[in-house]
């Protein structure tokens, strides 16, 4: 696990924002399918199944999974697709705690908290 400083997160922040916007886009593109998928999921079940929009729908996925995939190779975590919630794991005290941030807050990570607290738990720095 990559641990961050506070100064590292927020040069990072500018990449992070980035892909964190494309991350949103391809998810609220994926809310569309959602029916369709479920659809074709309960079909499968019985042996039919199928999408009719599949070949917009895969590459949809991909563009979701690749971007997740970015953040995860830069060491950062990835909470929620919908708010753009991520993670930095940093040493604070001792102890591994998460730097917080969201996509619609600043240009600097201002929050942290405990692994076990969460998103409820924030702190500010």
């Amino acid at each position: 696990m990559k641990l961050f400083t506070v100064e590292e997160a927020n040069s990072l922040l500018p990449t992070v924002r980035s892909i964190i916007r494309s991350i949103q886009r391809s998810h609220r593109r994926l809310i569309h399918f959602q029916p369709a998928a479920k659809h074709a999921a309960e079909g499968a079940e019985f042996g039919g199944g199928g999408m009719p929009e599949g070949s917009r729908y895969a590459p949809v996925l991909v563009e979701l999974s690749t971007g997740a995939s970015k953040l995860e190779s830069l060491g950062v975590q990835l909470k929620d697709f919908t708010q753009g919630l991520i993670d930095f794991p940093s040493m604070r005290d001792g102890r591994v705690v998460l730097l917080c941030w969201k996509a619609d807050e600043g240009d600097q990570v201002e929050w942290w908290h405990d692994v076990e607290a969460g998103f409820a738990g924030r702190q500010p720095l």
